[in-house]
């Protein structure tokens, strides 16, 4: 990582574990990125650390490392264990979009907080913002549509949708207080 930027290491790796197996969510973690760029007059020296998790946010899906079958968890031990990146980012992966909730569902809750400190908690809003404002396709919705999209893609009744149904209010709380900052400083 060392010879090139941080955001250029990490559009590098991601492309590299995402775009040939699975193109989708490649377009997805591109379009979470771009809305991260977005974020720019609000992150100050943290905008460069939002994008770079951003766009490796989703690794832990690529078959070069999908362990658990818990991508936050897959891709913050890939990031760590084989990547030695930035801490920050990893705690970023680790936690996005409330991985908590999805964690304590699967069983893996414990392990999840022992294994990785939370990030600061508007860098952690910051993430979910972008994520969750941003299609399978990489183009931009509202998080009502994304929610009601995640739920219709993997049913009420699957881990994945009794999850992202929990942590709805915790989504809308986190993305009004990223366009509140956002009104803040274009005021």
């Amino acid at each position: 990582m060392a010879a090139m930027g941080l955001t250029e290491w990490a559009y590098s790796l991601s492309e590299s574990l995402l775009s040939d197996p699975l193109p989708r969510r490649w377009a997805h973690s591109l379009g979470v990125a771009k809305r991260a760029r977005s974020l720019g007059p609000i992150l100050g020296r943290d905008a460069e650390l939002l994008e770079a998790s951003a766009v490796l946010h989703d690794i832990g899906y690529s078959p070069t490392t999908a362990n658990t079958g818990f991508h936050p968890l897959d891709g913050a031990r890939f990031l760590r264990d084989h990547e030695q990146a930035d801490e920050r980012i990893i705690r970023l992966v680790a936690h996005h979009s409330c991985a908590l909730l999805e964690a304590e569902e699967r069983g893996l809750r414990q392990e999840l907080e022992e294994e990785f400190d939370l990030e600061r908690p508007e860098l952690v809003d910051a993430l979910l913002y972008c994520d969750m404002t941003t299609t399978p396709d990489g183009t931009p919705t509202t998080p009502a549509d994304r929610l009601d999209e995640i739920v219709r893609r993997y049913g009420p009744d699957t881990i994945v949708g009794r999850f992202i149904q929990r942590a709805a209010p915790e989504i809308h709380a986190a993305t009004k207080r990223v366009v509140t900052r956002l009104a803040q400083v274009s005021a």
